[in-house]
């Protein structure tokens, strides 16, 4: 008697365990990881906001970085393990918890979001390389930019916008979709890179300004009476907004703990988030202090101190250096795309459709969903509120996390079936019900309840930071107290 053999509709290479081979993830790479993550224009401004403009004790912003780095490092190491030992993304460790179809629809909210989101990123990558083009273009013939058709716009972009806007996807479609050894490559680049960049610029500054720089310093921190009560606020909100900046690729960390080599490797690599932390805190607070007095010696009118690079950059008459900071700029936007959007986004896609979707497929749906994202943005999307639908949707995040920490350490004893994570038949350990583990599903809504609690009811808002842990914690308990029984 002749078997017929399951067709196996939940298989795709890309999701698969990692092949022995590619398992070469060492702390140095994740490190990269974990700097193109702080490199971005928001990790500048954010955090030489945090020491510079707001009135917050030096000391105060750098236990609560490093606070928030710590929980960063422990959430990521809990969430990484799993990935890292059995080889398998994200949304297939989603399926222990979730049911083979549960996990389907439900990982499908971090690709919405990081799709949308990748269009965003993609929108003002562009502007970066709509800059560049329209430098090149005055260097050759400045009467170029003044033709008429330079005034026809179409959704907020004219004749050169929309130029960089679709090379801009281009790119990140070519280089993205070739697969995890270039995107390796691509991130240790782009780290080292831009860390060069900025401390080429640092010296540059110092050898000019060392004086002026250090007095500067002196000036701008505050260290004195740190251990206040006054102080105890002050310290939760810059751990709750440090927190938050990194929460958004924590839950999808697997993605690339799977290529880590060993435990031991994957403590290191979180660890040196801690010591990227620190480093590019030190390069923006001086870089931004160096740009100030580079202003005010040359006359140059800043009212404030400016903490967002492009607004440094455009206080100096510079075309040169302009173009230089401007490809940095690209750089460390183009990767943190990747990380937190990119990747994130074409594993949950593959995962919806495994028998039909490859790399450059699910690659050319995000391109395709992101160019009406990138072109809707400055029109309609951002003036509609939208972000705050987004920032809805990530609610879900923290409970996701919460539900499969508490599966994997707690119900499943770190054991997962690699032959019934792949399985459709009824027998299969993560069938559940029709494919849906219900305890999951309640737990899911039960934890973002309180999670978006903090972001639509006013009374809460306070909480909205912590969002992400509290969301975590609830979901976590619930499904322990559910799948426990």
């Amino acid at each position: 008697m002749i078997h017929q053999k399951e067709k196996n509709l939940l298989k795709n290479w890309e999701i698969v365990s990692v092949n022995p081979n590619e398992k070469n993830w060492n702390w140095k790479d994740l490190f990269c990881y974990w700097g193109t993550n702080i490199q971005s224009i928001i990790g500048f401004s954010l955090i030489s906001s945090l020491y510079l403009i707001y009135n917050i004790n030096f000391l105060i912003v750098l236990l609560g970085t490093l606070i928030a780095s710590i929980l960063v490092y422990f959430f990521s190491n809990l969430i990484g393990k799993p990935s890292q030992t059995s080889g398998l993304p994200f949304p297939v460790i989603l399926r222990t918890s979730m049911g083979i179809s549960g996990a389907k629809y439900v990982a499908l909210l971090r690709g919405i979001v990081g799709i949308f989101m990748f269009g965003v990123q993609t929108f003002f990558i562009s502007k970066s390389i709509g800059y560049l083009i329209r430098i090149l273009i005055f260097s050759i013939d400045s009467n170029i930019l003044e033709q008429d058709y330079n005034l026809v716009f179409f959704m907020g972009l004219n004749l050169i916008d929309g130029l960089a806007l679709t090379l801009t996807l281009l790119i990140q479609f070519f280089i993205f979709s070739k697969g995890i050894s270039l995107n390796k490559s691509f991130i240790k680049f782009s780290a080292m890179f831009v860390y060069f960049g900025l401390i080429l610029f640092l010296i540059i500054i110092v050898s000019e300004h060392y004086t002026d720089l250090l007095k500067s310093f002196k000036l701008n921190i505050d260290t004195n009476n740190a251990i206040s009560k006054n102080n105890i606020a002050p310290l939760f909100s810059v751990i709750g907004i440090m927190f938050a900046y990194f929460s958004i690729v924590v839950l999808n960390f697997g993605d690339f703990s799977r290529y880590v080599k060993d435990q031991n490797e994957l403590n290191k690599g979180n660890m040196s988030l801690i010591l990227n932390l620190l480093i590019f805190s030190l390069l923006s607070i001086l870089i931004v202090l160096g740009a100030d007095i580079i202003l005010v010696k040359n006359l140059i009118n800043a009212e404030n101190l400016l903490t967002h690079p492009t607004d440094i950059i455009g206080k100096f008459d510079n075309t040169f250096l302009t173009i230089v900071v401007l490809i940095f700029i690209l750089f460390a936007s183009l990767s943190t795309n990747l990380i937190a959007n990119y990747i994130p986004s074409q594993n949950t896609l593959i995962n919806f459709l495994p028998n039909t979707l490859s790399l450059k497929g699910s690659g050319l749906i995000i391109i395709f969903i992101s160019i009406f994202v990138s072109l809707f943005w400055l029109p309609i999307l951002s003036q509609i509120g939208i972000l705050s639908i987004i920032d809805t949707l990530a609610a879900f995040f923290g409970p996701l996390f919460g539900i499969i920490i508490a599966d994997y350490y707690l119900i499943r004893d770190k054991k997962i079936n690699n032959k019934d994570i792949f399985s459709s038949q009824p027998n299969g350990c993560y069938y559940y019900s029709n494919g849906w583990q219900i305890k999951g599903i309640y737990s899911l809504f039960i934890g973002f309840i309180f999670s978006s609690s903090t972001i639509w009811n006013i009374n809460l808002n306070f909480l909205q930071s912590f969002s992400w842990i509290i969301g975590a914690f609830v979901a976590w308990l619930t499904y322990y107290l559910l799948a426990s029984e």
